[in-house]
């Protein structure tokens, strides 16, 4: 076993923070062999009860859960901050060529590398991942995420129309290569796989029935794709599928709504688009400063707790702007009190906090897995730093209140406040 020594943030069932000013985290193997927290609690209850465990110390530091990112595309390191109009000549212009290149496996290789780092520069320790329409795309991120003993989700990207030469599929082979992929790395160490069509205008009827086929083979694999981002986009949905009810709907008509299926954005919903959410299960991947960046809107936190279904915050990299869970966690701020139908909604910081953590673990439907530091949790977790920068250290000296301490981290923190991540 293992023990660590710091202030530790965690959180309880419904989502409210637990704080220890000095608390102790006790790791070791379950009965399969896992590295969980056995224990964890205030330091001075805890520390008797494992006499000679050596104690790992971090004075000043935060033990926090590692972040979950609910969406990030690994293939777009490069189209980070490409100038566009808007979504859909973003894809046209940037996105599509660069994610051609990953026909190539070293580039995949190489790029592989390079994602996982800065995931882990972040202190992002879980991803729901899309990768491109190649093969090889998977297994280079798979392979590498392996290598490292993480607890990462991925899938190749459906597209088998309205998509250019170097990108596009063709129907039939896609469905074979993602069941051979499921069958490769799906339950394979802490790998996930998730079905991916990229977005419904980018898949023929054959392709999106295929994809719901294989959701109702592999119950337990995941489901990942946009839905409602942008304007134009929902206008094409609507002329590509008139007998759908919204653009949502779409994905139910072939299976692709449950346990599991994460949908982008789901900004431009309606109630009852929020009740299907809710009824099937599915759960959104809010990625607040992709929609500030490319200007598809505001996702309706008022709306979604009207209703009632699950979310957290994904980064939507290369559409997004940063890895930084903290610059994710502030523009989700911003769009709680800014974009709301309702103006004024306060997203409190442990709230915000927990929809990367918790609340993202939730959405994956691996609640008690990760995202959290209760007993039973899988062992990731990051070591914060909230003296890092010199601006930060007298804002967080200052803080009266857990809420003031989160809360200055969320609003000046970056990379510099991880200072160590540790992985199951």
């Amino acid at each position: 076993m293992h023990a660590y020594r710091a202030a530790i943030l965690r959180f309880t069932d419904d989502g409210t923070a637990v704080y220890e000013k000095d608390g102790l985290l006790v790791t070791g193997p379950d009965a399969t062999g896992r590295k969980v927290v056995r224990a964890v609690g205030p330091y001075e209850q805890l520390a008797p009860n494992f006499p000679g465990v050596a104690i790992e110390h971090f004075p000043g530091r935060i033990i926090a859960p590692g972040f979950i990112d609910l969406h990030i595309h690994f293939p777009q390191l490069d189209v980070i901050g490409s100038p566009a109009e808007g979504l859909l000549p973003w894809l046209e212009n940037y996105t599509f060529p660069q994610e051609a290149k990953f026909s190539g496996e070293a580039h995949a290789q190489e790029l592989a590398t390079l994602f996982l780092d800065e995931l882990a520069r972040h202190g992002v320790t879980t991803a729901l991942t899309f990768c491109t329409s190649h093969p090889s795309s998977v297994n280079a991120l798979m392979a590498e995420s392996q290598k490292r003993g993480l607890r990462m989700i991925a899938g190749k990207v459906l597209q088998d129309r309205h998509s250019p030469d170097g990108v596009r599929d063709e129907t039939q082979q896609s469905l074979i290569d993602t069941e051979d992929l499921i069958r490769a790395w799906h339950g394979k160490d802490r790998l996930g796989y998730a079905i991916t069509p990229r977005f419904a205008p980018s898949c023929s009827d054959a392709q999106l029935r295929g994809a719901g086929e294989l959701a109702a083979k592999y119950p337990d694999v995941w489901i990942q794709s946009h839905v409602a981002e942008n304007k134009d986009e929902i206008a094409w949905a609507r002329q590509l599928f008139p007998d759908a009810r919204s653009y949502l709907a779409v994905y139910d008509g072939y299976g692709l709504m449950r346990e599991r299926a994460i949908y982008a954005h789901c900004i431009h919903f309606d109630d009852d688009d929020r009740r299907l959410m809710r009824s099937t299960g599915a759960a959104a991947a809010v990625s607040p400063t992709s929609n500030l960046f490319l200007g598809s809107g505001f996702f309706d936190y008022e709306g979604a707790r009207r209703i009632g279904f699950k979310h957290g915050l994904a980064s939507d990299v290369g559409g997004g702007t940063s890895f930084s869970p903290f610059h994710t966690m502030l523009a989700a701020y911003y769009v709680g009190r800014e974009g709301q139908t309702k103006p004024g909604l306060s997203l409190s910081p442990q709230n915000l906090w927990w929809q990367h953590t918790a609340g993202a673990a939730q959405a994956l439907g691996l609640e008690g897995v990760v995202g959290n530091l209760q007993p039973g949790c899988e062992a990731d977790f990051i070591v914060l730093n909230p003296a890092a920068t010199p601006l930060l250290a007298r804002k967080t000296a200052q803080a009266a209140s857990l809420d003031e301490l989160l809360f200055s981290m969320i609003v000046l923190g970056d990379d510099r406040l991880v200072e160590k991540v540790v992985v199951s």
